[in-house]
């Protein structure tokens, strides 16, 4: 038996912000990052529809773009100064992603980090408040997933927080609020999305309904990521994106994910490369490396045009070069010694990540190691 989690709530659509007066509550706490979301007015716009709603409103700033524990409990100390019946996570990823862990020690104070990195043993939330995310970027679909990132930085290890107790009330998807994406804030973050899909697709918790999200969803990103990057103002590619994201949102937070998040994880906290272009750098190899247990692949091979596994690694390496990403971590600019000698702990780090469970080949130690120095060369994985 299966089950499917999304939230309760979606609102879509150009201008679907406006919803906000509908939401119901006394007080409360917006996260948000840095300045794009004041200097483009929705922080002010979200507020005042707060306001119409009859919401009093708080707002805690400065969240980094890799959101750090340290980071969260200065939010979790502002939640429990405010008591709000509302968290509401505005902006890039980072925002909402801080407020779902800021939510879960607010409702639970004694809770530790250690405890909550556990999948799935976050207890009930909701004692104390509800969750909205307003996301601002096209990739992580966090806004539609029981998922949060969070980085140790005195480790160097981006820990996933993995609970449906996490996953939004409400979800605001209004592609008007990435309009001020930068180009390659938008190729890192609709690779991000893509890979989503093509994870899920494969992962071991895939259903039929998770397959017909992912599928829908690389869709519209191979026909909207292209022109999302060249006009950000293009508001039918940014809402098609936005929705793609959501989409691949919701079908990896029901089919979990694989080894290009496990991997992407240790590269992203070691040597801080944006989630989304790891993951861009990772796909099509991890794709050849899990060809041999899965042909569902092909099915997204399908709907490009094209028959085989391989056909899809290099639809998405052509896709890549399309938006500026570079074929490999050594292209990137990451130092090949400094690589060399975190490999062994990266690669043993990535065995333990809870994504490597869910991917449809289980890989040894020497295959993940390998799945890393070639994506690092750029070479092609080869059995």
């Amino acid at each position: 038996m299966s089950s499917f989690i999304v939230p309760r709530h979606t609102f879509h659509g150009p201008g679907s912000l406006e919803n906000l007066k509908e939401v119901s509550g006394k007080k409360a706490v917006i996260i948000t990052g840095g300045s794009s979301m004041k200097r483009e007015g929705f922080l002010d716009k979200t507020i005042n529809l707060l306001k119409e709603a009859g919401i009093e409103s708080a707002v805690f700033e400065g969240v980094e773009s890799d959101p750090s524990v340290e980071t969260v409990m200065r939010g979790v100390k502002f939640l429990r100064q405010e008591k709000p019946d509302l968290i509401i996570g505005l902006g890039g990823c980072s925002a909402i992603d801080a407020g779902k862990a800021m939510w879960v020690f607010y409702e639970y104070p004694e809770a530790t980090f250690e405890q909550i990195i556990v999948p799935f043993t976050i207890k009930p939330l909701r004692n104390k408040a509800r969750f909205v995310a307003i996301p601002s970027t096209s990739g992580t679909g966090t806004e539609a997933t029981c998922v949060a990132v969070i980085t140790d930085t005195a480790k160097g290890i981006k820990y996933p927080l993995v609970s449906y107790e996490i996953c939004p009330d409400i979800a605001i998807v209004d592609g008007e609020l990435a309009r001020s994406m930068p180009a390659n804030v938008t190729a890192n973050t609709g690779m991000d999305a893509l890979s989503h899909d093509v994870e899920a697709l494969v992962a071991a918790l895939a259903s039929p309904y998770t397959d017909m999200l992912a599928i829908g969803s690389v869709r519209k990103i191979f026909e909207n990521l292209p022109r999302a990057y060249k006009n950000g103002n293009d508001i039918e590619a940014r809402q098609a994106m936005h929705d793609a994201s959501c989409f691949a949102g919701m079908a990896f937070s029901n089919a979990i994910l694989g080894i290009v998040h496990s991997i992407a994880h240790q590269i992203g906290g070691m040597f801080d490369i944006p989630h989304g272009r790891a993951n861009a750098l990772l796909m099509p190899n991890v794709i050849r490396f899990n060809s041999r247990e899965t042909t569902k692949y092909e099915l997204l091979s399908e709907i490009l045009g094209k028959e085989s596994s391989e056909d899809l690694a290099r639809e998405i390496e052509k896709l890549r070069e399309l938006v500026g990403i570079e074929n490999s971590f050594r292209e990137y600019g990451i130092d090949p010694n400094e690589w060399e000698t975190k490999l062994d702990d990266m690669a043993q780090n990535a065995m333990n990540d809870p994504c490597t469970g869910t991917n449809p080949r289980k890989p040894t130690l020497d295959e993940m190691k390998k799945v890393f120095m070639c994506c690092f060369e750029g070479s092609v994985f080869t059995e």
